[in-house]
C-alpha cells in the first residue's frame, strides 16, 4: 500500500477508528484520575475551597493549555507521513544540528523511563481499590501476577487481545462521565472552577501550591502519547475522540472535587476516585479499572516497543533484535526491551511498595521529555517558515507553563523521581554514545573513486592466477553516490588478501524520512562483473535484506539481465544455482592513533553499547550461514611529529 493511501486511510474517521483510537491512545492520560486528586489531598494540610477550587482549575486550563492546545491543535500537524512522536519529529528537521540530536535523545531517554513507572503506577492505584472490598488483598503479588501474564503475551502480539481494548475502554471513560456527574450534581457550583481566577489565587496564596503542582500535573503525563500514537489512529480520530475524552476526565475530577467538599475529614484517608463509587459497584468499578489500568500499561509497552525501533533506525540506538509477531502493520515485539521492562516495572512495585510513593517518582521525567518537543516543534515550526511571533508566543508560553511543572516536580527528585532520572540518564548515556561514537567513526570513513578502480575489478575477476572466492561476492556499503566506495571494501578486496569472484555486488541501505519508502534500484558498474543495489527503506519498515535481495535477484533474472546458474560446469548443466558469500566488515580503532579525550571517552561509550546490540548481518536479516566477518582498521592520517631512526648497522658473525 502507498503511503498515500496509508495517509488517507488511518485520517478516515469511522466508528471503529474511534473506537481504536480511544484503546490505543488514551491509556495512560485516561487513567489519571485513579490517582491524580489522591495526590492533592494526600499532599495537602487540609480540604477547603481554596485548595480543591484550585486545583480543578488548574487540572482544566493544564489540559486545554498542555494537552488540547499543544499537542491536539498544534503538535499532531507535525506529521511524519502519518506518524509522529519525538523521533519521527526529528526526522522532520531539515538541519540537524547536534544540539536538536541531544534534545531528542533527552526526549526520547525520559519517555522510555516514563515508560517504567506508568504501569507500575496505573496497575497498582487500580489493584489497591480491591482494599476497600477486602483489607487482606496482598495487593503486590496480585500486581507482580499482572505484570508477569501481561509481558509474557507481548511475544505473541496482542492482535487476540486488541480487539476488546477500544470497547472496555469506551466503558471507562462512560462509567468516569456518570460518577463524575453523579457528584458534581450534588453541588453545581464546583464548575465555578473553571473560571482561571480560581486558578490564580490557588497558585499565589495557597501555602503548598508549587508542591501540589507537581500532583497536578499527572492529570497531563499522556499527552505525549497523543503524538506518539499519531501514525496507529490519525490526527482527525484522535482530534474527535478527544472531546469525549476531555470531558468524560473533567466531569470524573469535578466530582471528585465535589465529594471531597462534602467530605473533608477523610483527606489522606481514602483515594476520592473509589470514594465516590456507590458500594453496590465498588468491585465491578475495581474490575473496569483495573482493565483500563492493563490497557494503559499496554499502549506504554508497545509504545516502548516503536520508541525504540524508531531509535534503531534512526541511529540513535544500538542495532538490536526486532521481531513482527503479527501481521498488523506497525505493530512490533523486541525481546530485549521487554524482559528490560518486566524486570523494571516489577522493581519498582516492590521498591516502592504503594502507588502514593510511586508518584513521587512519577511526573519529573515526562515533563523533561515535554520541553523537549517544546523546543524542537518550535525549531521545527521556524524550519517551515511559520510567523516568527507565532512561534515565539508558543515557545514563551510552553517553555514557562512547563518550566513551572519542571520546577514543582524537582520537589519529587529526593522523593522518589530520582529513579526515573537515573533510568533516563542510563538510556541517555546509551544514546550518546551509539548516535556520536558512529559519527566519531565515520569522519574517518574515507571514501575513494569507484571509476580508478573498475580496471582492477575486471583484471582480478579474470585472473585464474587468484583461487576464486565466491561466484558472487556481496558487500554492503555506506557510500550514497554511484561513483564513490568505501576504502575498506578496496582494502578488503584488493589488499587484505584477493578475493576474486566472478560478480561483485554492492548493497547500499538508505532508511529514509518517509516511515513507508520501500523501493530499489539497480546500476550495472560493469555489466556482469560489478552491480551496485540501492534499496530505499523507511523507517518504520523491517530492513529483512535478504530477503529483499533475493528478489531482486528474482527480478533481474526475470527482466533477463543475469543469469543466476552456477558458473561451474560440472554444476550448471544440473541447473544448480550459483553461490553467494556476503561480507560484512567492522572497522576498529587500532591503538597506533590518539584520540581527543572527550572523542576516547565517546568510543568508550560506543564499544559498551555494541554488547547490547546486534551486529548488521542479524540487524539486516541476513542469512548468517553465507556471512563471512572481517575486521579493518580505521586508518588516521596524521602529521608525523617524530620519526623513529636507525642506528648504525653492524654485522654479527655467529661462530
Amino acid at each position: 500500500m502507498s503511503s498515500g493511501n496509508k495517509n488517507s486511510r488511518i485520517q478516515k474517521v469511522t466508528i471503529a477508528g474511534l473506537l481504536i483510537t480511544l484503546g490505543v491512545v488514551y491509556g495512560d492520560l485516561g487513567t489519571s484520575p485513579l490517582y491524580v486528586m489522591r495526590a492533592v489531598v494526600g499532599g495537602a494540610s487540609e480540604i477547603n475551597e481554596l485548595l480543591i477550587y484550585g486545583v480543578l482549575s488548574c487540572v482544566f486550563w493544564t489540559l486545554t493549555l498542555q494537552t488540547t492546545i499543544k499537542y491536539v491543535m498544534i503538535t499532531l500537524r507535525a506529521d511524519n507521513h502519518g506518524e509522529g512522536g519525538i523521533f519521527a519529529l526529528f526526522a522532520l528537521l531539515r538541519h540537524k544540528s547536534a544540539w536538536a540530536a541531544v534534545l531528542t535523545m533527552i526526549g526520547g531517554c525520559t519517555l522510555l523511563a516514563d515508560g517504567v513507572i506508568t504501569p507500575s503506577i496505573t496497575v497498582t492505584s487500580a489493584v489497591e481499590g480491591l482494599g476497600m472490598v477486602a483489607s487482606n488483598v496482598p495487593i503486590i503479588p496480585v500486581v507482580l501476577l499482572i505484570f508477569g501474564a501481561l509481558f509474557f503475551v507481548q511475544q505473541f502480539g496482542t492482535k487476540f487481545i486488541g480487539g476488546a481494548f477500544g470497547p472496555i475502554m469506551l466503558v471507562w471513560f462512560s462509567m468516569l462521565a456518570i460518577l463524575g456527574m453523579t457528584h458534581a450534581m450534588d453541588d453545581l457550583s464546583i464548575f465555578h472552577a473553571l473560571n482561571p481566577i480560581y486558578a490564580f489565587s490557588f497558585l499565589t496564596q495557597y501555602p503548598k501550591a508549587i508542591i501540589l503542582l507537581g500532583a497536578v500535573f499527572l492529570c497531563t503525563t499522556g499527552a505525549e502519547a497523543l503524538y506518539s500514537d499519531l501514525g496507529h489512529c490519525g490526527f482527525r480520530n484522535i482530534r474527535i475522540s478527544w472531546i469525549f475524552v476531555k470531558i468524560s476526565l473533567l466531569l470524573n475530577y469535578f466530582g471528585q472535587g465535589a465529594w471531597l467538599m462534602m467530605h473533608k475529614e477523610v483527606v489522606g484517608k481514602l483515594n476520592p476516585f473509589f470514594a465516590i463509587m456507590p458500594k453496590w459497584f465498588l468491585f465491578p468499578g475495581i474490575i473496569i479499572s483495573t482493565a483500563a489500568a492493563i490497557i494503559a500499561s499496554q499502549a506504554l509497552i508497545s509504545g516502548s516497543y516503536t520508541l525504540i525501533s524508531e531509535a534503531v533506525s534512526l541511529n540513535f540506538w544500538p542495532k538490536i533484535r526486532i521481531l513482527y509477531p503479527t501481521l498488523i502493520k506497525g505493530q512490533v515485539y523486541i525481546p530485549f526491551v521487554n524482559w528490560f521492562l518486566w524486570v523494571a516495572c516489577s522493581f519498582v512495585v516492590v521498591f516502592f511498595q504503594e502507588s502514593s510513593n510511586m508518584e513521587a517518582a512519577y511526573g519529573l521525567s515526562i515533563t523533561i521529555t515535554m520541553i523537549m518537543t517544546t523546543l524542537l516543534l518550535s525549531y521545527y515550526l521556524y524550519q517551515r517558515k511559520t510567523s516568527r511571533i507565532f512561534v515565539i508566543l508558543l515557545l514563551v508560553t510552553y517553555i514557562s507553563i512547563e518550566g513551572t511543572f519542571l520546577y514543582a516536580n524537582l520537589y519529587k527528585f529526593s522523593h522518589g523521581g530520582w529513579f526515573t532520572i537515573a533510568l533516563g540518564a542510563m538510556f541517555f548515556l546509551i544514546m550518546y554514545g551509539w548516535y556520536y561514537g558512529r559519527k566519531i567513526k565515520n569522519t574517518y570513513i574515507s571514501f575513494v573513486n569507484l571509476h580508478q578502480y573498475l580496471p582492477m575489478f575486471e583484471e582480478l575477476s579474470k585472473d585464474h592466477s587468484v583461487p576464486k572466492y565466491a561466484t558472487n561476492l556481496v558487500y554492503l556499503m555506506k557510500a550514497n553516490k554511484i561513483d564513490h566506495i568505501e576504502a575498506k571494501i578496496i582494502y578488503s578486496i584488493f589488499l587484505k588478501q584477493p578475493k576474486r569472484a566472478d560478480t561483485y555486488w554492492f548493497l547500499h541501505v538508505d532508511i529514509v524520512n518517509d516511515p513507508d519508502t520501500f523501493e530499489y534500484q539497480v546500476h550495472h558498474i560493469i555489466p556482469g562483473i560489478l552491480i551496485k543495489v540501492d534499496f530505499r527503506l523507511g523507517f518504520k519498515i523491517e530492513p529483512r535484506i535478504n530477503l529483499y535481495f533475493k528478489e531482486v535477484l528474482e527480478d533481474l533474472v526475470s527482466d533477463k539481465e543475469i543469469n543466476l546458474l552456477s558458473h561451474y560446469d560440472s554444476l550448471k548443466k544440473h541447473n544448480i544455482a550459483a553461490d553467494f558469500l556476503f561480507v560484512n566488515l567492522d572497522r576498529i580503532m587500532t591503538p597506533d592513533y590518539k584520540l581527543p579525550a572527550w572523542h576516547n571517552f565517546t568510543m568508550t561509550l560506543h564499544e559498551f553499547t555494541r554488547w547490547i546490540g546486534i551486529n548488521d548481518v542479524r540487524a539486516l536479516g541476513m542469512d548468517t550461514s553465507n556471512v563471512i566477518e572481517e575486521k579493518v582498521p580505521i586508518i588516521i592520517e596524521r602529521p608525523i611529529i617524530r620519526r623513529i631512526e636507525r642506528v648504525q648497522r653492524s654485522t654479527i658473525k655467529i661462530s
